[in-house]
C-alpha cells in the first residue's frame, strides 16, 4: 500500500481537477476537501472519490465542472443555493460562506442547497462555521436516490446514508465536531474495503436476499445488499434519525426526498448557523464548553480503554500523524487514480511518491 503525502496529493489533485474543466480556484477547493478529509482519517470522503467524480464529469450526468453557485430564493436569514449541478464541495463552500454572513449580520441563519452532486465529507462545513466562532450544523440527504440503507425492520435500502455534523468553537482549541452517518456505516467505507479487498464487521451489512454478510461485494455489486441503520436492535433510531434528515436536508432544498429514483445523485442540504455572541456572552460559552468536556473525561475508564475521547479528537490525531508520516491509499484507489491522470494527460511526474 503507497504512502503519499499530502502535498503530493494536492499538487495531483489540482491538476487532475484542472484538467477536468474546474477553475484553478475550484480545483483546490475540492482538492483540498478530498486530501482533508485522508488528513483526518476518513478515507471513505478522500482520494477514493476522484473516479467517481472523474466519470461523473466524463459522462455529463451529473457534474459540470465549470457551474457557478448562485442564490435561487433569499431573505435576510436564509437563502436556497443552486449550484447548477457543479462540483459538490464548490457549492456547499459557497452556500457554507453564505450562511457565515447571515448569521453574523442576524444571529441565525439557514441555507439550503440544490443540485450540488456529492458534496464529500459533511463535518467540513459545520467545522468553517464554527472556525468563524459560531455553532453549526448539517442535515444532509441523497435526493430522491434512496437505495443504500434499508429501514429497521427491513432488508431492501430505501433511504441514502443520510449524514448530519455538528460543530462549536473553542478558546483555545479546535473546534468540537460530530461528523456521523444515521446508517451504520458510510457507503464510502464500504467501496474502501472492497478496493483493499477486506471484510467487514458483523452489523455493518445484508446482502440481498435480506441475510447478515461481512462481503462487501454484497452491496458494492448487483444484486445490491444494504447497509442496516444506525443503532443496532434500537436501528429504530437510526430509521427516524434518517427520515429526519430526508424532510431537512431533501424538504427543505427542493432536491427532493427518498423515492428510488436512480436517475437523481445530488445532494440536498439544509445548513444552519448561530453566533454564539447574540446569544450569550463568548466568555460565558467558552468556560461552560470546556468545563463540559472536562466534566466528561473525568469519567472512569472501562477495562481496556486508555483515555476517554471527545467527538473531533481522533481526526485532529489522524491529522497529526498522517501530516508527519503520509497518507496511505490502497492499491487499487491509487492505481484507478494514476490511470486516470494519465487518461487526462497530466505529465506522470506529478504522482510521483517523495
Amino acid at each position: 500500500m503507497p504512502t503519499v503525502s499530502a502535498a503530493v496529493l494536492r499538487r495531483l489533485g489540482n491538476a487532475f481537477f484542472s484538467a477536468l474543466g474546474c477553475s484553478a480556484a475550484d480545483a483546490r477547493t475540492v482538492t483540498d476537501h478530498l486530501v482533508q478529509s485522508n488528513l483526518y482519517g476518513h478515507d471513505s470522503h478522500g482520494m477514493v472519490r476522484m473516479r467517481q467524480y472523474a466519470e461523473s464529469v466524463r459522462e455529463k450526468r451529473v457534474v459540470d465542472p465549470q457551474a457557478i453557485p448562485e442564490i435561487a430564493r433569499e431573505h435576510a436569514c436564509t437563502a436556497v443555493v443552486d449550484a447548477h449541478n457543479g462540483f459538490g464541495q464548490v457549492g456547499a463552500t459557497f452556500a457554507t460562506e453564505l450562511l457565515i454572513d447571515k448569521a453574523r449580520a442576524n444571529g441565525i441563519a439557514a441555507v439550503s442547497l440544490r443540485n450540488t452532486s456529492h458534496i464529500g465529507r459533511v463535518g467540513a462545513y459545520p467545522l468553517l462555521v464554527a472556525q468563524a466562532g459560531m455553532i453549526g450544523h448539517i442535515y444532509v440527504n441523497a435526493g430522491r436516490l434512496g437505495f443504500q440503507v434499508a429501514p429497521f425492520g427491513g432488508i431492501d435500502g430505501r433511504l441514502g446514508t443520510n449524514p448530519l455534523a455538528f460543530a462549536a468553537p473553542r478558546r483555545d482549541a479546535p473546534p468540537f465536531f460530530v461528523d456521523m452517518t444515521t446508517s451504520t456505516v458510510a457507503d464510502g467505507k464500504i467501496r474502501v474495503a472492497a478496493n483493499a479487498g477486506k471484510p467487514l464487521p458483523e452489523g455493518w451489512l445484508l446482502d440481498a436476499a435480506g441475510k447478515p454478510s461481512t462481503r462487501p461485494e454484497d452491496y458494492v455489486d448487483e444484486p445490491h445488499g444494504a447497509i442496516l441503520p444506525l443503532g443496532g436492535p434500537l436501528g429504530h433510531k437510526g430509521t427516524a434519525l434518517s427520515m429526519m434528515i430526508e424532510v431537512c436536508g431533501g424538504g427543505m432544498s427542493g432536491q427532493g426526498m427518498s423515492a428510488g429514483d436512480m436517475r437523481v445523485d445530488s445532494n440536498g442540504v439544509l445548513l444552519i448557523a448561530y453566533d454564539i455572541a447574540q446569544f450569550v456572552e463568548p466568555d460565558f460559552f467558552y468556560d461552560e464548553m470546556e468545563a463540559l468536556i472536562s466534566h466528561v473525561k473525568s469519567s472512569r475508564t472501562a477495562e481496556g480503554v486508555q483515555e476517554i475521547l471527545i467527538a473531533g479528537e481522533p481526526e485532529y490525531r489522524a491529522e497529526r500523524e498522517r501530516a508527519q508520516s503520509g497518507i496511505p491509499i490502497d492499491e487499487t484507489t491509487w492505481e484507478h487514480i494514476c490511470a486516470d491522470a494519465r487518461g487526462l494527460g497530466l505529465d506522470p511526474r506529478l504522482w510521483q511518491l517523495d
